[in-house]
Order: C-alpha cells, then structure tokens, then sequence
C-alpha cells in the first residue's frame, strides 16, 4: 500500500519562510509563491516565536505611513475594512 503524504520541508525553507513573515509577508501570499500550506507556515512562525500579521494589517501599516489620515478618515477605513471581511 502507498503513502500519500508529502515529505517534511527541509530546514531552510522553513526558516526562509518565518524570516519572509518576519519581514511582513503574509503567509497566504507566501504560500501560494512558494506552493506550501499557510497553515504550515504559521506553525513553523509560531514555534519560532514570530508574530504573524494579517494580510489587513500589513495593508494599513502600508496605507498609513505613505499617508496621514485623519482620525475620522483612519475610523471610516477601519469601520470598511470591517464591513468588506464581513462581506467576504
């Protein structure tokens, strides 16, 4: 009888992976580049002790430091952002 499962990922990858997501790559992005699971991805950051951010978080981070929005603009964005994952 055959095996079906896919064999361990070798050490470098795993550790190019959690240097990527600590750098502020999103693991669904990474795992569709690279053709691994994102769950994988996550596991191997936690287990290293790296803080994974959304893909919405990395988003506004980007957002808010090319420009300064007001504190009524940064609460109107936060209240679509909510709405569009609701949506989703």
């Amino acid at each position: 009888m055959t095996q079906n499962y896919k064999p361990a990922y070798p050490p470098e990858f795993r550790q190019q992976m959690v240097e990527l997501v600590a750098l502020g790559k999103c693991p669904k992005q990474l795992s569709k580049e690279f053709g691994c699971h994102y769950t994988s991805i996550q596991t191997w950051c936690r287990a290293a002790g790296v803080p994974i951010r959304s893909s919405q978080a990395i988003a506004f981070a980007a957002t808010s430091s090319v420009a300064s929005l007001s504190a009524n603009e940064r609460q109107e964005l936060l209240e679509l952002r909510k709405k569009l994952k609701r949506v989703e």
